[in-house]
């Protein structure tokens, strides 16, 4: 939720965010507090912080601005998916923030990277994109204003009720069904939040989609379950692991640890 603040206070988390002097916990910090607030300022520090060095940090200041849901951000958001200069995993958040942001605009954008772009994550992303923005112009009122249980914008809406936690996994698990659809079973799990839901998410680790596999644990770290912990473990110390699928299991461990 934005709130106000004073303009010597956001001009201090800004320039905090933008020193690359600073420990990077300290600019972290920063950022989730700029997440909160609205307006040219603290909209210009994150996106010139989606194209830092640090690309650890440019992705999450792109996927800040995708949760945000700022439509002022969708030129420079563009301008980071089409550079192919920059990290997948920051080209990923800025298709993903596009979707998040779910304006029609994007759409030609996004079937472009779909199309071009050399990293199938970033793909993979251009689709779920298309799909969440096709969606929402296709929802229901209530459907289209539904807000996550985590206080999230989500990359899919959840599965429609209906289906069993065991057909949610099916469709989860199932390598053959469209990416959408298993982000959509994903995250109806989630907010089922029963020890089953649990462990099918947590079995969702395993999938052969790197892009999937992160959102998995992602997932888990909103959940807080105590019982994922092994299992995240096992991803953060494999160093065969794609590095974006390692950092979401870092931060969901930490998740856990501080519940």
């Amino acid at each position: 939720m934005a709130f106000e603040s004073s303009a010597e206070t956001e001009r201090f988390l800004c320039e905090r965010l933008l020193d690359a002097a600073q420990p990077i916990a300290e600019r972290f910090r920063a950022l989730f507090s700029l997440r909160n607030l609205r307006g040219d300022g603290p909209r210009r520090a994150l996106l010139q912080a989606a194209r830092d060095p640090s690309n650890l940090l440019a992705h999450e200041a792109a996927f800040a601005l995708g949760q945000m849901q700022d439509a002022e951000a969708i030129p420079a958001l563009e301008g980071v998916l089409k550079d192919l200069s920059l990290h997948p995993i920051v080209r990923h958040e800025a298709a993903e923030a596009l979707g998040a942001i779910g304006l029609e605009k994007s759409i030609s954008l996004l079937k472009e990277s779909l199309a071009a772009d050399p990293a199938v994550e970033v793909q993979e992303t251009c689709e779920l994109a298309l799909r969440r923005i096709e969606g929402q112009k296709n929802a229901s009122g209530a459907e289209s204003t539904t807000i996550s249980p985590y206080l999230s914008v989500d990359p899919a809406l959840p599965a429609k009720q209906g289906l069993s936690v065991e057909q949610l996994r099916e469709l989860l698990l199932n390598e053959q069904e469209k990416m959408y659809e298993r982000y959509a079973a994903l995250f109806a799990l989630r907010n089922d939040g029963g020890d089953y839901a649990v462990s099918a998410v947590i079995e969702a680790l395993g999938v052969k989609s790197a892009l999937l596999r992160h959102e998995v644990a992602y997932v888990l770290g909103q959940l807080q379950n105590k019982a994922a912990s092994d299992a995240l473990s096992g991803v953060l110390k494999n160093v065969n692991e794609h590095p974006m699928v390692r950092h979401e299991a870092a931060e969901a461990l930490g998740s856990i640890a501080g519940n």
